[in-house]
């Protein structure tokens, strides 16, 4: 591809992760407000929020893929936008919670297709020399995008509310307002998701994008690479550290700002959401840190550490004060952040054939964004929040195990670090 037609397609992949990111991550901030607005009787059925986004992943992540090979990028790339879109719409035009659950469905599947369409995409937008690079800039991208959903949230909560709202004085609220019940501002989210959205929709539509020649490692193999892979035990293992890792990062995300108001009296609108917006931003500065670490320690001992740190943190987190907790908990985002990440790349070193394949079935392990919560808050009902969001104790320990264990036929290359710093002669 030619330089100076990449550098447009690559700037719309950046908007495309910003736009999954910003929608995939406000599920946290939202929690309280479902439970009182659709007075829900107990913390599963606010968990099945989660369950059904995630739950998509499982459905589509290797369908996604045999899409691409059959269809093409672009109709893949269109429909991963589509869906999104149409069940935004569908729970901003009919609020309630029924529809919300099969809004989070839809929006889910389209995020699959997405998140599988487009990393191929930036390797062949971006040119394979450049690879690294672009997909850590996708990286910051993502965690930008998860840091501002939040506030955004908690400015339209604020200025949509009845003390503050006053007709005539901004365009763009006084259209959310004609589209939002009063009683929920906070559904004027999902407008803004259609909105930005559509504009995805728009860019696919419009912008040529180079065709993709999926390489070994991502493409799905046949149904006897999968038969293959399944007979091997440590295929479960690694598949369960990404469903333990993804367990984690929700599990904290998403009860976050009920646990603050449940026993510390914080407001889940203000600091509660703040503090979800900085344990995402938190995860960006550390997956930038772990770029360093990552040339310096052992990825294996990296994630022993990072483990151990994160269990301390969540310990500080449900049993210290107020104060401990709202700097505990955005702190586990940066200690976690380079977990997913070396768990995958442990697991793709440790298999001698079928890498897509295997990629597929560890892209499946993103179910555990859906199992995760569902039982903390089945645990939570039967007991209180404190003890069923100690789960995720469980999940940090799996992940930790896997640095003892894991025996990659190739470690990560490191250096001293007086020759990270040494210089060129």
């Amino acid at each position: 591809m030619k330089r100076q037609n990449r550098y447009f397609p690559l700037v719309c992949i950046m908007m495309f992760w910003f736009t999954i990111s910003f929608i995939t991550n406000i599920l946290g901030p939202l929690i309280p407000e479902i439970i009182d607005n659709f007075q829900l009787k107990d913390l599963a059925m606010a968990g099945f929020i989660p369950t059904s986004f995630f739950l998509a992943y499982a459905v589509m992540s290797i369908p996604a893929g045999l899409l691409i090979d059959r269809l093409g990028e672009k109709p893949v790339l269109f429909t991963g936008f589509l869906m999104p879109f149409i069940g935004s719409m569908l729970f901003a035009c009919f609020p309630c919670y029924e529809v919300l659950l099969a809004s989070s469905f839809i929006i889910g599947l389209g995020m699959a297709m997405l998140q599988t369409v487009i990393n191929p995409l930036q390797r062949v937008v971006g040119g394979e020399e450049n690879y690294a690079f672009v997909a850590e800039l996708a990286q910051f991208v993502f965690g930008a995008a998860s840091f501002v959903s939040p506030l955004v949230y908690t400015w339209l909560i604020h200025a949509l509310s009845p003390d503050m709202y006053k007709p005539g004085n901004n365009a763009l609220l006084d259209t959310l307002a004609s589209l939002t019940p009063m009683e929920l501002p906070w559904v004027s989210l999902y407008w803004v998701f259609t909105a930005l959205l559509a504009v995805m929709l728009i860019i696919v539509a419009c912008v040529r994008f180079p065709h993709i020649e999926l390489r070994e490692d991502e493409r799905s193999g046949s149904s006897a690479s999968y038969f293959n892979l399944f007979r091997q035990r440590y295929v479960w293992l690694f598949f369960l550290g990404i469903f333990c890792y993804v367990s984690t990062e929700q599990g904290t995300s998403v009860f976050m700002s009920t646990f603050l108001e449940h026993y510390h009296g914080i407001d889940p609108r203000t600091v509660g959401a703040q503090c979800i917006s900085w344990f995402w931003g938190s995860m960006t500065i550390g997956c930038l840190a772990g770029m360093l670490l990552l040339k310096l320690v052992d990825s294996r001992r990296l994630l022993q550490i990072s483990g151990l740190i994160s269990m301390l943190l969540l310990t500080a987190a449900l049993f210290g004060t107020a104060d401990m907790a709202i700097i505990a908990f955005p702190a586990i985002g940066c200690c976690i952040s380079m977990m997913y990440s070396i768990v995958f790349s442990l697991a793709l070193n440790t298999a001698t054939a079928n890498h897509g394949s295997f990629a597929g079935i560890l892209c499946t392990g993103i179910v555990g964004g859906a199992g995760g919560p569902l039982l903390i808050s089945l645990l939570a009902d039967a007991t209180d929040l404190r003890t069923g969001m100690c789960l995720i104790f469980l999940f940090m320990g799996y992940l930790t195990f896997i640095g003892c264990w894991a025996h990659p036929l190739i470690n990560n290359k490191t250096i001293a670090l007086k020759e990270l710093f040494k210089r060129k002669k």
